[in-house]
């Protein structure tokens, strides 16, 4: 519950947060007549900011305080010491996170039904529903997770186009989005293992969206069973399966890594960056330790038929920024019986690649995605 006082008297409601945050301890309600700087403050020394003024002037506040959180710059004592790609990736993560917890201040009331008690408040009701299903008495979200809740909404409405395969793909809320296309386009550009011809069978492990699952049955694969542990991952598969008429292909089944049997090809795209998520939805994006990668490659070869292939897809960001040399992964790949038969690689093309301003422009530039083609030895 998140508590507060208002008006001479102690108020509640429900606290929700995709993250799994804990509600704020401390809440000052606000209205129009609050400044941006006064409002940066408070967020910045803890204080959440509960808003009972006109909603589009509350997504204007949360512009400013945006603003005045990137203009602010951590001070840097003079040195001649030269930061490591590792030091650099956990400076600006460390920034977004401080960033992000600014952000989070600004609060929203909602009443029972998903409606907004606020002036020229817009109608969000069916896209709360879709996250956070029905409900029965009053709630408070930060504006920014409701703004990310109707984003995402929207892209389910309106599907993200997959060049490669020449289809649309719905994300659903907290499901990673395939904006960054260029893995997809390895597979479909991969040559067929030539066992498909007599066991046309193969694992997804990890679907998200299903696209992949998607690829490997327009390829004309005819069994997919793909995985995944996410619930919402696998609802998103499911709609996004239907839509294209693949679910006579395609089984679904929940569960960590593999099911049961074997396949002639079992393909994985697993988090790329060993390291903690700070959301649910970066869970597709950072994967601590590794934990997901050496799942797939340490069950790999109990889950292939004799001579049956493996396609790990991953980027080497990771190289690049000191988390995980190449040794590393070729150690692993060698200590769970694995032999490498080829890469086949790719340049992403997403913008943050030419973003000279990133912090992690370095990294992000010379950052190739592979396929590896995998075989027990």
């Amino acid at each position: 519950m998140l508590c507060w006082y208002e008006g001479g008297e102690d108020k509640s409601a429900h606290w929700r947060c995709e993250k799994g945050l804990m509600s704020p301890k401390r809440v000052q309600v606000i209205d129009d007549r609050m400044t941006a700087d006064t409002a940066y403050r408070l967020a910045c020394e803890g204080t959440a900011l509960l808003w009972r003024g006109d909603f589009q002037n509350a997504r204007l506040l949360l512009q400013a305080i945006a603003r005045r959180a990137d203009k602010k710059k951590p001070e840097r004592k003079k040195t001649s010491v030269t930061l490591s790609p590792t030091d650099v990736f956990h400076r600006h993560r460390l920034a977004q996170s401080q960033r992000a917890r600014i952000l989070e201040k600004l609060l929203i009331p909602f009443a029972s039904d998903h409606t907004i008690p606020l002036r020229r408040a817009p109608d969000v009701r069916a896209a709360c529903m879709e996250v956070y299903g029905p409900v029965t008495e009053p709630y408070v979200v930060s504006l920014r997770e409701l703004l990310g809740l109707v984003g995402a909404y929207e892209w389910r409405k309106k599907g993200i186009a997959v060049p490669a395969l020449d289809i649309a793909i719905h994300p659903h809320y907290g499901v990673f989005a395939p904006i960054r296309s260029e893995y997809v386009k390895l597979v479909v550009q991969a040559a067929p293992h030539k066992l498909l011809a007599t066991h046309s069978v193969a694992f997804d492990i990890g679907t998200g969206t299903g696209v992949l699952a998607a690829a490997l049955a327009l390829r004309g694969i005819q069994r997919i069973v793909a995985t995944d542990h996410d619930v919402r991952a696998l609802n998103c598969a499911r709609d996004n399966l239907a839509r294209l008429n693949l679910t006579d292909r395609v089984e679904l089944m929940q569960t960590d890594l593999f099911p049961p049997g074997r396949a002639a090809l079992v393909v994985c795209n697993p988090p790329w960056i060993p390291a903690r998520p700070s959301s649910p939805l970066e869970h597709a994006i950072f994967d601590p330790d590794s934990r997901m990668l050496r799942g797939f490659l340490q069950g790999l070869s109990g889950h292939l038929v004799p001579d049956g292939e493996g396609w790990l897809i991953l980027s080497d960001f990771a190289e690049h920024v000191g988390l995980r040399p190449r040794e590393e992964l070729l150690a692993m790949i060698d200590a769970t019986g694995l032999q490498v038969l080829g890469k086949t690689d790719t340049k992403p093309s997403h913008p943050r690649v030419s973003d000279t301003a990133d912090p992690l422009h370095a990294a992000r530039a010379a950052e190739t995605t592979s396929l590896w083609r995998l075989a027990a030895k």
